[in-house]
């Protein structure tokens, strides 16, 4: 007996693993060898390739395609009609399925509404990817990065918010109260 939700427009191919308490939408498609974890939302119109894997938690928003090579870890929130990529110079009549290039999308980390993200990085832990921003190099943790090509113009919290840093290098989260320190250009969250 299934342990998640699937709507009835769902398409489940055998030899894919659903964790329990996952919700999957309208006209989504699951395809053979993907591993999605305990307690994510398939949004609407989604395709999940094969070998694709989502941690526990993860949110996937309408009219996303997630490809082959594409790892996102627990609380990974991505946005409508974000992309990914998986081959740096596709053509239609040159077969390169045998050189995908991976994404990881690191724990707790957001991607925007219409982002696009090439093939071959890293979206570092919390960091947020803002709408429609074309990311084509690693992004650090708790970056904040726009544009096209995206800049990053910040650093957030593990809430979202953006941190601003006094001389000492050291900020508080507006809504957690949670307190981060900036050294040698990257950011962590003093426990």
């Amino acid at each position: 007996m299934a342990t998640y939700q699937a709507h009835e427009t769902a398409v489940i191919d055998p030899g894919c693993t659903i964790g329990e308490g996952t919700r999957i939408w309208h006209f989504s498609h699951i395809m053979p060898g993907c591993k999605i974890g305990k307690n994510c939302n398939i949004g609407q119109n989604v395709v999940i390739s094969p070998d694709v894997v989502l941690g526990n938690n993860v949110k996937v928003q309408n009219n996303v395609s997630v490809y082959t090579g594409v790892i996102c870890e627990d609380d990974v929130f991505l946005g409508p009609s974000c992309v990914f990529t998986n081959v740096l110079n596709p053509r239609s009549a040159v077969s390169r399925k045998d050189q995908y290039k991976k994404i990881t999308v690191c724990k707790g980390a957001t991607i925007g509404a219409n982002a696009t993200i090439v093939c071959g990085y890293t979206i570092g832990a919390y960091a947020l990817v803002g709408a429609g921003a074309v990311v084509t190099g690693d992004v650090l943790p708790y970056a904040l990065v726009v544009g096209n090509p995206s800049k990053q113009v910040g650093w957030v919290s593990e809430y979202g918010h953006r941190l601003d840093f006094d001389k000492e290098g050291i900020a508080f989260c507006p809504e957690s109260g949670e307190k981060y320190q900036l050294q040698d250009g990257k950011v962590k969250r003093v426990k």
